[in-house]
């Protein structure tokens, strides 16, 4: 009986090339899906022990902030053969002394307008009810003091609330009192034994992770300060556009309003939006709802400026960041960790794309030395590819030749 012939055609060589190809692929494909698992856990684990110890880190990273504006002076004084404590004592003191000066300057012409304040709160209020009087709303006094009556009436019942709201403001100013302190110590001792920490980091960290270390951390440290620089001068352009609009409108106040801008660019999105506030309330009561009007177009204008074109580009040219990296880090920032978040999440981002460049770096130096090795380099090893021990190699040979050709002489007889 004649057995039956299979009509499947055996599996060739290219078919299980193909599927070992696939399998390989899909191994490599696996690796790296669980390598950035571990490293997405390792981000979220980091960021979840960060914000139990919130109340310490921000006053660390605030006072890092600090510290690269002020460490130039310190390091001049230092040049200078001031001892380390004294120059740090020296520039902390300087810069509460600045502070202090910054807060006469907004509060001092404020007082000594205010009378001039107190009678245009006064007629802004007046002309605000003649407007709610005449058209279209044609609201009659007795309309206006009824509403006037029931706002009050809901302010005395919500009282406790209000209450409760101030005492929380009283406490929030507190722990900001302390968390100043905290900062202006902290910078005091970065002043004084900076150039000491990142020696002993290296100490700390082994010898083969210690000059990555190192480098890292020079390197963030150097963003962090262009980063500051930056913000100095967006903070700059601020006051100076805002400053020019304020003058040529006629408004009083002009050097505290543009104090005020100046310090408002350094807390993203609430900072531009308090000292916008505060110039248009003062242009309203001092110049009327026209002026006011003007005050705020200046405003937007010059804020929307420098938050979609100023601030980006100066970010992005010394942190070398995209200036739509720049954008969609603050956004995401913000609505995360709030204002926050908005002011840090530009230094995070130069942070990583720090991180990634060095990594990159070395691993294309890693690639460079380990690549398709030719036969040379695989014979001979790196460690004696160098002067001494070629010539100590050289000399050897050359000793061997020599004691070679010695011991091939007949004895008794000396060579020419």
């Amino acid at each position: 009986m004649i057995p039956a012939m299979s009509t499947s055609a055996p599996a060739g060589p290219n078919t299980s090339s193909a599927s070992q190809r696939f399998r390989s692929a899909l191994a490599s494909v696996a690796g790296i899906a669980w390598r950035l698992l571990v490293v997405v856990a390792g981000i979220a684990l980091v960021g979840y022990l960060l914000g139990k110890v919130w109340f310490v880190a921000l006053p660390v990273v605030l006072g890092l902030f600090v510290t690269t504006l002020l460490w130039p002076a310190a390091r001049f004084l230092r040049s200078k053969k001031w001892p380390p404590a004294l120059a740090a004592i020296a520039v902390v003191l300087a810069f509460l002394g600045l502070v202090i000066g910054v807060g006469a300057v907004i509060v001092v012409p404020v007082a000594a307008q205010a009378e001039e304040v107190t009678d245009g709160v006064s007629g802004g209020i007046a002309s605000v009810q003649d407007w709610l009087a005449g058209p279209p709303l044609n609201l009659g006094d007795d309309q206006v003091g009824a509403a006037l009556d029931e706002g009050l009436a809901k302010l005395q019942e919500k009282a406790g609330d209000i209450v409760g709201i101030v005492l929380g403001g009283i406490s929030t100013v507190g722990n900001a009192l302390i968390t100043l302190v905290l900062i202006l110590t902290l910078v005091f001792f970065y002043l004084k034994d900076g150039p000491r920490f990142l020696p002993w980091l290296e100490r700390q960290s082994g010898s083969r992770a210690a000059p990555h270390v190192a480098e890292l951390g020079r390197r963030y440290y150097v963003s962090l300060a262009k980063f500051m620089h930056t913000q100095v001068i967006v903070g700059l352009i601020d006051a100076a556009f805002i400053g020019v609009g304020l003058l040529l409108v006629g408004v009083p106040l002009v050097l505290p309003l543009v104090v005020l801008t100046f310090i408002g660019a350094f807390i993203p999105i609430i900072g531009a939006f308090v000292a916008g506030g505060v110039a248009v309330l003062v242009a309203l009561v001092s110049e009327g709802f026209v002026a006011a009007l003007i005050v705020l177009a200046i405003i937007i204008v010059v804020q929307q400026l420098e938050g979609n074109v100023f601030a980006p580009i100066l970010q992005g040219k010394s942190l070398q960041l995209h200036a739509a990296v720049v954008i969609l880090a603050v956004i995401a920032g913000g609505n995360l960790a709030g204002i926050t978040g908005a002011f840090l999440a530009v230094p995070v981002a130069a942070i990583v794309a720090i991180t990634w460049r060095y990594v990159r770096e070395q691993l294309g130096d890693d690639t460079t030395s380990s690549g398709e090795p030719s036969e040379t380099t695989t014979a001979t090893p790196p460690t004696t590819l160098n002067t001494g021990t070629t010539a100590g190699t050289d000399r050897a040979s050359k000793t061997a030749r020599g004691s070679g050709s010695a011991a091939g002489r007949r004895p008794g007889r000396r060579p020419r």
